[in-house]
């Protein structure tokens, strides 16, 4: 079985957000691609992992189907909070970088 992975609004302005802040870090010229990288790191490991094994990942606090993904990139990574909303459809609610505080 194969779920859609869709993002929400607050996700897809995560996204924004996180781009922007990376774009902000950069130094030197090939730190503006680490955005870009970063960004579709996150979308193709939502894709694979979600859309496959949406159950295998943590639980966020006590509801069966609410649950985060670990995305690794380079030294640390991200994490995407997620909704399993119906046998065919994931959700991804919010994403944040690792060392960020926590989410919605």
């Amino acid at each position: 079985m194969s779920y859609a992975v869709w993002f929400s609004p607050e996700a897809e302005e995560d996204l924004a957000r996180l781009f922007d802040f990376l774009l902000n870090r950069a130094r030197v010229k090939e730190d503006l691609a680490l955005a870009e990288e970063a960004l579709a790191a996150i979308r193709a490991a939502t894709q694979h992992h979600l859309a496959i094994t949406p159950y295998s990942f943590r639980k966020a606090g006590r509801s069966a189907t609410r649950r985060e993904l670990i995305i690794p990139f380079g030294a640390t990574g991200f994490v995407a909070l997620y909704e399993i909303a119906s046998p065919t459809l994931v959700v991804v609610l919010a994403v944040r970088h690792q060392r960020e505080a926590d989410y919605h």
